[in-house]
């Protein structure tokens, strides 16, 4: 929403600069933008006057002017043809930039003279696109004058109106909320009506529907329609509205200066003599006023004569009923449509025009009649004519109901000291009608329905940077921290992945039907009624699509080596127990071209970072069963698996299927992990024990290799287990460094190398102990896996 100084002038009664303005409307919860103030950028230029003006003795096109100017006499060479003794203009000295050329003045010879200034047009002032000479102005105005008061430029306030202040979308409403304020006194807002000289021949129907409850009108006769006077246009264009001719210019007016849309109607184009607020119809078109065709739904609110739809309800106007130059009578519309239907009609056209915004948003339905009489006296008052009687068909919404409100409440919830006479100054001021214990909101403030608002009101005028600033009482921390286990683990997660080198994203909750359906997802229960967007219609049930199609996006701007991660929820059915928290993390692994050929293997590097996360969060790993059965079809088989403790899966691992990544349109191949959070065991409570001393042997380790005959379905990290538990006080650790098939092993099974590391701790073992820890490795392998020592 813009506005300017003076156009809030014509409402309140103030001497306020504009920093001050702008300053109390922050206080009192406004929050300005922008303010475009001219004076800022003309502050170098000012008004001077041409005392002489010569013909150049070297150039027949310019001319040597003697200026009087706020820095006394100078001479400007000048090549303006406008250019002349008496001449009132704008001057600019030496070391300004001229914003509409782009340049700096210098003092530099032109064609043999130098010129100490520059006398300057429209175009390079930036105050319109006139350019054939320098500015004429009135020669009333005093040498040294202010450029921007000379030339009427003002600055522009803009600020965001928030969705529960449509009142503010007009400037009497941002003027009564200052008036408040202290700033300034309001002026008079209320409306005198117009004296009707006959009865409206336009009939008005209402469907009985909820899309417009109240309709008014009136018709105009004998009206000249034609471009707006130069105070109304200044008022449009000031805000960046452009001025189209008096007719729309007079609605456009009005809405933004009391947030009251209006629409106007060339008569002699109604068909059937009546005009009628109803509900669409399937199939219906309207050709709009942008042109463009719409096609209207039964839950559209449009306007409508014997022709069928000429306009959409609060949004739009047809083109078979604009007005145009040639108008001469004119019906005026003034309407309060239904706020979600003219929001929701504005979504599914794309239409966004000044009066769905306000109307969606809820404009003041007591102000129907008042904004249409205020609409006559502009237009008799600009294009003549006479109006008839109004007619209003429908009944205006029940206004707001009376809260009872406690002055001390004000106290007890803000902290503020506040009197009650003060209390009820402020909520007077603002509209709010008082009565004992009684505050009724005015019609324009449907917002306020409790005594909390009633506390802000007083609040923000009175200035939030006076509330109290008061610490709150210290707070015993809980015994054992204020996070729980599954907060601390989240915690840790995030930490642990992030100095991994993944980088954490947080995407939407939802995704495509058809990307859920890749992941078990896409159940009818979980598809959304009213999706943020088409391509958001599902709950998602795995986070790994969202973090695939980043990776893509990535790579194809030239990151293509990522690692991310994000930890959150995911859906798989519509009970709270399908909703599980998961750490989830994935990387395209692009490594760069290497002369020595190496070559690690991504899956391996993937189940290392999983490894150490799980650790990390107090994952018993050791128990941990590695199975590629069970799997889900999204995981590339025999390059993934899955880790259970027991029947619990905690966690999958490994590489996305091709056929998920080209339906996601990624380059693969892409390798990700998922941590199913609570399926993390609770660590066991256990009495507070010192922790032991930690006890490291002076005696040298010792390693032996063993190769063992496995059938080609176990796992090697299950023989490697077993190996390790055939003796836990001795064997350190026991990995797996070599698998291998072919000659020399018989078909259906595989070769699996181990080195053991023994660690002794009281003595360095003679042979024959090594030899019958050796015998208990062979058949702690053998009872585990059937595994028998390679020969």
């Amino acid at each position: 929403m813009k506005f300017t100084p003076s156009w809030l002038r014509e409402h309140l009664q103030t001497d306020a600069s504009t920093p001050r303005i702008v300053e109390a409307m922050t206080m009192a919860g406004l929050e300005v933008e922008h303010v475009d103030d001219p004076a800022a950028k003309l502050a170098a230029f000012s008004v001077a006057k041409i005392v002489s003006a010569v013909q150049h003795p070297n150039a027949d096109r310019l001319q040597v002017c003697q200026v009087d100017t706020v820095d006394g006499r100078k001479e400007i060479v000048c090549g303006a043809p406008n250019a002349r003794a008496g001449l009132t203009t704008i001057y600019a000295p030496i070391g300004a930039y001229v914003p509409g050329s782009g340049v700096t003045l210098e003092a530099r010879p032109v064609r043999g003279v130098v010129s100490n200034g520059m006398l300057c047009s429209a175009r390079e002032l930036e105050v319109s696109e006139e350019s054939d000479g320098i500015l004429e102005l009135s020669g009333d105005l005093a040498v040294g004058a202010r450029a921007a008061e000379a030339l009427g430029r003002e600055a522009v306030i803009d600020f965001e109106v928030t969705p529960n202040r449509p009142d503010w979308l007009g400037v009497a409403g941002i003027a009564r909320d200052l008036g408040a304020a202290g700033v300034g006194k309001l002026k008079d807002l209320s409306v005198a009506p117009v004296t009707g000289a006959f009865a409206n021949p336009v009939e008005i129907r209402l469907d009985g529907s909820d899309a417009c409850p109240v309709f008014a009108g009136r018709l105009i006769r004998g009206v000249k329609n034609g471009p707006s006077p130069a105070w109304l246009q200044d008022r449009l264009t000031s805000i960046g509205l452009r001025p189209i001719n008096a007719l729309v210019d007079v609605t456009n007016f009005i809405s933004y200066d009391r947030a009251r849309p209006l629409h106007v109607y060339d008569a002699a184009k109604l068909a059937g003599g009546f005009i009628e607020a109803r509900l669409g119809r399937d199939g219906e078109t309207l050709e709009g006023l942008d042109g463009k065709t719409y096609q209207v739904t039964a839950e559209m609110s449009v306007i409508a004569d014997a022709s069928g739809a000429i306009g959409l309800g609060g949004v739009m106007g047809g083109a078979s009923t604009g007005c145009s130059e040639a108008t001469t009578e004119v019906f005026v519309e003034s309407a309060w449509f239904d706020p979600i239907r003219t929001a929701q009609t504005g979504r599914v056209t794309g239409i966004t025009s000044d009066a769905q915004y306000r109307f969606a948003r809820g404009v003041d339905p007591e102000f129907v009649v008042p904004g249409l009489e205020l609409a006559t006296a502009l237009i008799l008052q600009i294009c003549g004519g006479e109006a008839s009687h109004v007619s209003v068909a429908g009944r205006a919404p029940a206004p707001p109901a009376p809260i009872t409100f406690d002055r001390s409440y004000v106290r007890r919830l803000s902290g503020l000291e506040v009197g009650p006479q003060r209390i009820d100054a402020i909520l007077r001021d603002l509209g709010f009608t008082v009565e004992a214990s009684q505050v009724t909101p005015p019609s324009w403030r449907r917002d306020v329905d409790g005594k909390a608002d009633l506390v802000e009101e007083v609040a923000r005028i009175e200035g939030f940077d006076a509330l109290p600033t008061e610490p709150l009482p210290p707070m015993a921390t809980a015994v054992g921290g204020v996070l729980t286990q599954r907060q601390r683990r989240i915690r840790t997660a995030r930490r642990a992945l992030a100095a991994t080198g993944y980088a954490e994203t947080i995407t939407w909750s939802f995704t495509a039907q058809a990307k859920a359906a890749l992941f078990g997802g896409g159940q009818p229960e979980l598809v959304v009624t009213n999706p943020v967007a088409s391509d958001l219609d599902a709950m998602r049930p795995s986070i790994l699509p969202n973090l695939i199609e980043a990776l893509g996006r990535n790579a194809r701007r030239g990151f293509a080596d990522a690692a991310l991660f994000e930890i959150g929820p995911v859906y798989r059915g519509d009970q709270p127990a399908d909703q599980a928290t998961m750490i989830t993390a994935a990387f395209a692994p692009r490594p760069q071209r290497r002369w020595d050929g190496r070559d690690l293997d991504p899956v391996f590097e993937l189940k290392a970072d999983l490894m150490s996360l799980l650790d990390e969060l107090g994952a018993p790993t050791a128990s941990l069963q590695i199975a590629q059965s069970g799997l889900a079809d999204w995981w590339h088989p025999g390059c993934a698996a899955v880790l259970r403790l027991g029947k619990q899966v905690v966690a999958e691992f490994g590489e996305l299927h091709p056929r998920v990544l080209k339906a996601l349109d990624v380059e693969g191949p892409v390798y990700g992990f998922e941590i199913a959070v609570e399926a993390i065991p609770e660590p066991k409570r256990k009495a507070t024990k010192t922790k032991p001393a930690l006890k490291l042997s002076a005696l040298m380790p010792l390693r032996r290799d063993f190769a063992f005959v496995v059938d080609e379905a176990v796992a090697a990290g299950e023989l490697a287990r077993a190996v390790q538990g055939a003796d836990k006080a001795l064997i350190a650790e026991a990995r797996v460094f070599d698998v291998y098939q072919g000659p020399g092993v018989a078909e259906g099974s595989k070769s699996v190398a181990v080195e053991v590391t023994v660690q002794p701790q009281e003595k360095t073992l003679a042979e024959a102990e090594i030899e019958a820890l050796s015998a208990r490795i062979v058949a702690a392998a053998g009872k585990a896996t059937g595994a028998k020592l390679r020969a």
